[in-house]
């Protein structure tokens, strides 16, 4: 079974002639094999994750022998626009290339992970079972070869992204994106966030030994870093071993876990509008931040691209109703009302994205209202007058000194990464 693992030599990242090697490499024995292949990758909210380019390579290498197809890894979010396409994967590949993933209806179930096994990982906090779920086209048996791509970046619900949550989340069904969700946000992010074993992970990797063995899969992922706005592949690693995803890990809380010596009072974060529309993707800024933010710190978030709060209009309905209202609260309006009961992915995102009252949390918005804002829970103010004193072209990645004094921690893209006091790692 291929193995392959590329880490950077120097700073510059691993160059596109080794990338287009190594890829070319994880396809060669198989190649003449191959009639039908299925690609997943994210979709443009790991916009920086190397994933577009690495799926347009394996594009142009497949296309003149095979029937390629390709399915973003969507989850929750909304199915990408042609112009999105265009703007993660290329001009080359054509639109007709694509399938949009629907987590509601394109799904069937392939096995249970037991309620006793999810009680046991979650240390008896929760003890559902789930069904799992997945988009029907990881069945089909016409498919010669199923590639994942993906970046392992710390994550908010799972703990390290990627692997079997692509799988089981990106394309997967209500039921386990929503429970595995739910048993997130129960078990807290700050005992997860950066790590590889959480009960989320526990989970998924059970689903993947138990009902995914005979799928014809090969990971794909990425370990990137951004500096001064270019990406640099920082890892590369290929393969179906569990392995495989444990070493990225391991470069990953190398190269994207950013420890401070003492809390921060005042963060900025810039949510660039092309990836980020909603909430529901724009809290990264406070999941990723929320382990290096004082007791009654402050963060200002510069969202010129949100104009909703869920990515699914139920889901947006709910937030809206609801607000980000702290971990207490949300688990007793869920015990209280079904349509969060119904609902889990909600109810945990609205776990996940308030400070639970311990710093304050202001989006600076052009689409949204005043009210629409300060009702979900947030203070409010205009993304002109944030920006006239945070200005996200005179600001640099780390501590800045503005004219009148003040001191404050910009961050330009909280998904690359995760931010932590070093005492609550």
């Amino acid at each position: 079974m291929i193995k392959i693992i590329e880490k950077a030599s120097d700073s510059s990242g691993i160059s596109e002639i080794v990338l287009e090697e190594r890829l070319k490499k994880s396809i060669q024995e198989k190649k003449e094999k191959l009639k039908k292949i299925l690609l997943l990758p994210p979709d443009l909210t790991r916009m920086h994750s190397g994933s577009g380019k690495i799926t347009a390579m394996y594009y142009e290498m497949l296309k003149d022998t095979c029937d390629v197809e390709i399915m973003p890894a969507l989850g929750t979010h909304d199915a990408m626009t042609a112009e999105e396409i265009t703007e993660m994967f290329g001009e080359d590949i054509p639109k007709e290339c694509f399938v949009a993933h629907n987590w509601r209806d394109d799904i069937v179930k392939i096995g249970e992970v037991p309620g006793a096994y999810v009680k046991e990982v979650s240390e008896g906090l929760i003890d559902y079972s789930l069904n799992v779920e997945v988009n029907k086209r990881l069945m089909d048996k016409s498919y010669d070869l199923i590639i994942s791509i993906g970046q392992v970046v710390p994550h908010e619900v799972v703990g390290m992204a990627n692997y079997s949550k692509n799988i089981f989340v990106g394309c997967g069904g209500s039921d386990i994106i929503n429970k595995s969700h739910m048993l997130g946000a129960v078990y807290g992010m700050e005992r997860l966030m950066g790590k590889d074993h959480s009960p989320v992970r526990k989970v998924f990797d059970y689903a993947e030994e138990q009902f995914m063995k005979d799928v014809p899969l090969m990971y794909v992922f990425t370990v990137t870093t951004v500096k001064e706005g270019k990406v640099n592949i920082e890892g590369l690693f290929i393969g179906r071993e569990r392995v495989i995803f444990e070493e990225a890990v391991k470069l990953s809380q190398q190269k994207n876990l950013t420890f401070m010596d003492k809390p921060l009072k005042k963060v900025v974060v810039y949510l660039d509008e092309k990836e980020f529309k909603s909430t529901w993707l724009g809290n990264k800024a406070i999941y990723r931040t929320r382990m290096t933010i004082a007791d009654d710190g402050e963060l200002i978030i510069l969202a010129p691209g949100v104009k909703k709060f869920g990515e699914d209009s139920a889901i947006d309905k709910l937030i809206r109703k609801y607000g980000y209202v702290g971990r207490k609260k949300v688990l007793s309006l869920y015990k209280e009302n079904e349509d969060l009961q119904n609902n889990l992915s909600a109810a945990a995102h609205l776990i996940h994205g308030s400070s639970d009252d311990r710093f304050s949390i202001t989006y600076a918005v052009n689409h949204l209202t005043e009210a629409e804002v300060t009702s979900a829970n947030f203070k409010y103010m205009s993304y002109q007058q944030a920006v006239e004193k945070y200005d996200p072209e005179k600001l640099k990645d780390g501590l800045n000194t503005l004219d009148d004094g003040e001191e404050i921690f910009y961050i330009s893209n909280p998904a690359i990464g995760l931010w932590a006091d070093k005492s609550k790692f």
